[in-house]
């Protein structure tokens, strides 16, 4: 698939902010005793690393 310069700047603003909310979620998981709270955070955190993979296979 030929992407343009414009498309792929949008694919790596939108991968950093996948890896932001990554991160955030994994890390508000680690903050919460709550667990049901937690398994929420963990569920979003890995649903925003399906989104990531998915935009990586857009460039591979």
């Amino acid at each position: 698939m030929n992407l343009t310069t414009k498309e792929l700047t949008a694919i790596e603003e939108q991968l950093g902010q996948e890896q932001l909310m990554i991160q955030k979620f994994k890390m508000y998981a680690e903050m919460t005793q709550d667990q049901q709270l937690k398994t929420t955070c963990e569920q979003i955190a890995a649903k925003h690393e399906i989104h990531k993979n998915k935009l990586l296979n857009l460039l591979g």
